[in-house]
């Protein structure tokens, strides 16, 4: 299938997915201010409603003799139970980077990618790389000022473009982020590899 074809697929989904959600029902008026080139012009705000995030716990994972790699996640899901918002600082052992991944549902526009802002802060952007059948991934590395930012704020907003072309955001706690992502894993995931 054509990428112009798939998108339009994805795009068309959303708007029978996005219609039907309580969480997407209302919107902000539209908004008139001026965007730099490299930006885009969203026709107005609102917030996704009706998410309830988990918390913050980590993960890890040791394949065979490789290196181990931590996942430290948090997730929110609305009231139907429906994954809304999924993110992920991956980190290898002994490397020095981290990476950012978040999942999303499906029927977002995906040009503008997903800016990331903690407490209000500098918007971080996040490009979408790829789409399933369920949900789009975002992810790039992380950043150092991310990583410190993360670890020291109470706030992490999402912001999205949906197909109505309104920016949507949801905030979720950070509080215990730092925490967690330093400390022991809440499960280690072994894999033996007999030759």
């Amino acid at each position: 299938m054509r990428h112009s074809s798939w998108l339009g697929v994805v795009l068309g989904a959303a708007v029978v997915v996005s219609a039907a959600d309580p969480a997407f029902a209302q919107a902000a008026p539209p908004t008139t201010a001026k965007v730099s080139a490299d930006e885009f012009a969203a026709r107005g705000q609102r917030e996704a409603r009706s998410i309830k995030y988990g918390d913050w716990q980590k993960l890890c994972f040791k394949p065979g003799g490789a290196k181990m790699i931590c996942r430290t996640t948090i997730s929110g899901a609305f009231e139907t139970g429906q994954i809304a918002v999924r993110v992920y600082v991956t980190e290898r052992e002994g490397d020095s980077g981290a990476r950012v991944q978040l999942f999303l549902p499906v029927g977002l526009y995906m040009p503008p990618g997903v800016k990331l802002s903690v407490d209000k802060g500098m918007a971080h952007k996040i490009p979408f790389t790829w789409c399933l059948t369920n949900t789009c991934i975002a992810g790039d590395l992380a950043k150092p000022a991310l990583l410190r930012e993360l670890e020291a704020g109470k706030n992490l907003t999402v912001e999205v473009v949906d197909t109505n072309l309104l920016a949507v955001t949801t905030s979720l706690p950070l509080g215990q982020f730092g925490a967690v992502r330093k400390g022991a894993p809440a499960q280690v995931f072994e894999q033996q590899i007999d030759e």
